[in-house]
C-alpha cells in the first residue's frame, strides 16, 4: 500500500510545526480571544490570496481569493478559546477575584499558581486562595461563572477583564519512535486552528500553481468552552449557506481506543449526537484514499498489512463539540479530532475521577502527537482538494448485488413461500 496526499506539504512540515508551537503558547479564554485574532491577522497580513469577513458575534471566516463562491462550501471550524479565568474584580494590589470559563475539575484549583497577563505581554504570578463567596445576607450573585480569589506575593497591575492561565513550562517537543509529542498549553482548540491554516494555506499554493481547488473556507468561533456561543450565534443567523458542509476540528480526550499517534480521528458522533453520516463518510473516504487503507484491520487482515498513514473512526463520547451545533441548525457536519493527552490540563485525570490518584491533582501541560497534527493537515487538504459527494456506499452496495444475487436467485431456496 501506498501513501497518497493531494498536495505535497513535507516541505512546509517545520513551518506548520512552529504555528502550532506559537498558538497554543497564546493566553486566550471565552469572550476575549483578542491575542489570538491578532496572531491570525498578523499571518494573514504575511501572504496574498485571502479573503476574510467577521459576522457581529466576532466569528472569522477565511476563504481563498479568486475561487468560485459557491451554495455548498466547504468549511474547515476550529474555536479561539481555551479553559482559563478572566479578572473581574481587582481588589488590592495583590488580590484579585476572577471568574474560570471552561470545564475544569474543581479538585485542580486549591493552591494552584495562575499567571495574569496584562495588555503589555507582562504577567505576574498568584496563588488560588480558594472559591470567592461574595454575597453577604445570602444574597445570590448573578454571575454565570464560578468566582475564585486570587493572592499574590508582590504588587500586580491587573485591570478587568485581564486574562489568567494555569502557570505552566514552556512548550516542549519530547521525540518518539513516532516523530515525537508536543507538550504544550492549550492545544484545545489551537492545534486545530493551527491545523486549519495549514491546510488552507496549502490549497491556497495549490490554487496558485494551477491546481483546481473549490470554494473551501475556515470558520473560526469564540466562546465554545461556555457553550459554543459564537457557533450558535454564526448558525442562527445564517453565516454559512445552509448548503454549506462543515468538517469541525477538535482536540478530544485520548482513550486506549482512541491512542495519541493512531492519526487524526474521523469522529462519527460525541455524547450529545450522531453527526451527519454522509458526510462522516465523505471524510473517511478521503482518510481511506490518502493512507491506501481502513481505518482498523477488517477480519481478513493482518495489522503488517495496515499503511503507515494513520487514519481513526470513532465516537468520542467523552465530550460534546460544535458539530452538534451545526447538524442541531440544520447543518451538514462532521468532526475531525486530534487525540489529546491531559484534556482541558488535568493530569493524571482518568486517576482522579476513579479516585486512585494519590497526592493532590495538578494541573499539566495539553499533549498531542506530531505525526497526528500532521496527519490532520494532509486530511483537510484531501477534503479541499476532493471531498466526495457521498461516501460512495450505495455504489459499492450496488456493485455487491450485480456481482453476487445469483447466490439468493439459483439457491434452492429461491421462490419457496
Amino acid at each position: 500500500m501506498t501513501t497518497e496526499t493531494p498536495v505535497d506539504t513535507d516541505s512546509r512540515k517545520p513551518e506548520h510545526l512552529d504555528w502550532l508551537l506559537a498558538l497554543t503558547a497564546i493566553p486566550t479564554a471565552a469572550g476575549h480571544e483578542g491575542r489570538v485574532v491578532r496572531w491570525i491577522e498578523h499571518w494573514l497580513d504575511n501572504r496574498s490570496g485571502f479573503v476574510t469577513q467577521t459576522d457581529p458575534h466576532g466569528n472569522i471566516e477565511i476563504r481563498i481569493a479568486g475561487c468560485a463562491e459557491s451554495d455548498h462550501p466547504i468549511y474547515f471550524t476550529a474555536h479561539l478559546d481555551h479553559p482559563a479565568f478572566v479578572v473581574e474584580e481587582v481588589c488590592s494590589e495583590t488580590e484579585l477575584i476572577l471568574s474560570f470559563r471552561g470545564g475544569v475539575m474543581s479538585d485542580y484549583f486549591p493552591d494552584a499558581i495562575i499567571r495574569v497577563h496584562y495588555a503589555d505581554d507582562a504577567f505576574s504570578l498568584c496563588t488560588i486562595a480558594g472559591e470567592h463567596e461574595p454575597t453577604p445576607e445570602g444574597e445570590k450573585d448573578e454571575r454565570p461563572f464560578k468566582l475564585y480569589r486570587a493572592v499574590g506575593g508582590r504588587p500586580h497591575h491587573a485591570e478587568l477583564g485581564d486574562i489568567a492561565t494555569w502557570d505552566l513550562p514552556e512548550a516542549t517537543i519530547i521525540d518518539d519512535e513516532f516523530g515525537g509529542i508536543v507538550h504544550t498549553n492549550a492545544c484545545d482548540d489551537l492545534a486545530a486552528l493551527a491545523a486549519a491554516l495549514a491546510a488552507i494555506d496549502e490549497l491556497r499554493l495549490a490554487k496558485n500553481a494551477g491546481a483546481e481547488v473549490g470554494d473551501v473556507r475556515v470558520l473560526l468561533t469564540r466562546a465554545e468552552e461556555v457553550g459554543f456561543i459564537g457557533a450558535i450565534g454564526a448558525s442562527k443567523d445564517g453565516f454559512m449557506p445552509k448548503g454549506s458542509r462543515i468538517i469541525a476540528l477538535e482536540n478530544s480526550r485520548a482513550f486506549p481506543d482512541s491512542p495519541i499517534h493512531g492519526g487524526p480521528i474521523v469522529r462519527v458522533g460525541d455524547r450529545i449526537s450522531i453527526f451527519s453520516p454522509e458526510l462522516t463518510g465523505a471524510v473517511a473516504k478521503v482518510a481511506e484514499r490518502i493512507a491506501g487503507g481502513p481505518a482498523a484491520p477488517t477480519a481478513s487482515q493482518k495489522m503488517s498489512d495496515m499503511p503507515k498513514w494513520k487514519w481513526q473512526r470513532k465516537l468520542m463520547a467523552g465530550g460534546a463539540c460544535e458539530a452538534s451545533v451545526y447538524c442541531a441548525y440544520g447543518y451538514c457536519a462532521t468532526c475531525v479530532c486530534l487525540p489529546l493527552g491531559n484534556y482541558h490540563n488535568m493530569a493524571n485525570l482518568s486517576e482522579v475521577q476513579d479516585g486512585s490518584f494519590n497526592g493532590v491533582p495538578r494541573v499539566g501541560r495539553e499533549y498531542i502527537g506530531v505525526d497526528d497534527y500532521y496527519g490532520m493537515v494532509d486530511l483537510l487538504v484531501g477534503c479541499g482538494m476532493d471531498l466526495p459527494a457521498s461516501p460512495g456506499f450505495v455504489e459499492r452496495l450496488e456493485k455487491l448485488w450485480a456481482d453476487k444475487r445469483f447466490v439468493v436467485e439459483q439457491s434452492p431456496e429461491s421462490g419457496r413461500a
